[in-house]
């Protein structure tokens, strides 16, 4: 059977949203998860030859840009590195740049502690960041989902040049961060295992985070800043001091197989023109400009924006006009949702 007839296949199956929502979400979802780990790292050759091959004929996975072209295992294909230069980030200051490769889904601007995962399916901030405060020190902020599929580039960088000053870990559930579970699962980004990484921007000392969530067969994260990584075996300490500096588009770490990053900015930035739900980018393509002259709040006034970057054929999104921020989604939600009270986590300090 053709690779091609196989993935056409598979689409029409998961293109189903209420089948795609019980094949990926009704299964034992943390044990199957700890099962793919293991499987993952199997390194003999009669295993993970014919399980790449599957892969890629089951996927639109994509290994021309890859460092390497033969992996030892599925994991070590999962977090490849790529080619040098095959991410170049914008070098405007006056921009925030994806840190990974994604699909855009919910965005928009931030009025309170609510935020969309998916059109009528809001979430607390203060849930998923575990301080209950975070909405109004980030009211008239932006904040951006960032979803990286299986067969995406795994590895996360850094928006700007900033300090990572404080990491806070949530363990949690495995529901799959796709569309169907999004329009489904109740504050699923708040249910899920997640980690809260509090970033200071050296330019102006605005405070940003990052909020990497796990899913179904990949509640593994790994950061260089720790030196560790976070899963569901971990048993050190949650809130996690950081006091490591990184440069615009240097690696801060990888998923195991692929997620989600939430990138929560204050006031001071608009989100760029393509940050529209279903917009495919790549890491280093800007996400978000700095607006010209605004305050931010407990951070003192932004300075004035200079001129941009003469624009060039590598970075492609740099020129384009500005978007007031808006909330969008991926799915409208069906009549039934799951909802069950969730526990209450600690936050990281301010």
């Amino acid at each position: 059977m053709k690779p091609t007839l196989v993935r056409r296949m598979i689409a029409a199956v998961l293109g189903n949203d209420s089948l795609n929502f019980v094949l990926t979400n009704h299964i034992p979802r943390r044990a199957l998860t700890r099962l793919m780990a293991r499987i993952s790292r199997i390194e003999h050759p009669l295993f993970a030859r014919p399980a790449l091959a599957l892969w890629q004929a089951c996927s639109d996975l994509d290994l021309n840009e890859a460092k390497r072209r033969q992996f030892r295992s599925l994991h070590d294909c999962f977090i490849r590195e790529l080619r040098p230069g095959a991410r170049p980030f914008n070098p405007d200051p006056d921009t925030l740049c994806s840190p990974c490769d994604a699909i855009v889904g919910a965005c928009g601007e931030i009025t309170g502690d609510l935020v969309l995962q998916a059109k009528g399916m809001p979430y607390p901030l203060s849930e998923l960041t575990g301080t209950p405060n975070i909405g109004d020190r980030y009211r008239g902020g932006r904040y951006l989902t960032l979803r990286i599929t299986a067969s995406m580039y795994h590895r996360f960088h850094a928006p700007d040049d900033a300090r990572i000053e404080h990491v806070q870990y949530f363990p949690g559930d495995t529901w799959n961060v796709n569309p169907p579970a999004l329009a489904r699962v109740d504050r699923l980004f708040c249910r899920n295992e997640r980690a809260a990484i509090r970033m200071r921007l050296q330019r102006d000392d605005t405070q940003i985070l990052l909020v990497p969530v796990a899913a179904v067969l990949v509640a593994s994260l790994r950061l260089h800043a720790l030196d560790l990584t976070l899963h569901a075996g971990y048993r050190g300490p949650h809130a996690l001091d950081c006091n490591h500096d990184v440069a615009r588009g240097q690696e801060m770490g990888w998923f195991e197989h692929g997620s989600t990053i939430i990138m929560l900015v204050p006031a001071g930035f608009e989100l760029h023109p393509h940050m529209l739900a279903g917009h495919r980018l790549r890491a280093g393509e800007v996400v978000m400009r700095r607006r010209l002259g605004d305050s931010l709040p407990g951070n003192g006034t932004l300075r004035m924006a200079g001129p941009a970057s003469p624009p060039t054929s590598t970075y492609r999104l740099e020129s384009l006009p500005l978007m007031r921020a808006r909330s969008t989604s991926c799915q409208t939600p069906p009549p039934s949702r799951v909802s069950t009270p969730l526990p209450p986590d600690r936050g990281f300090p301010s």
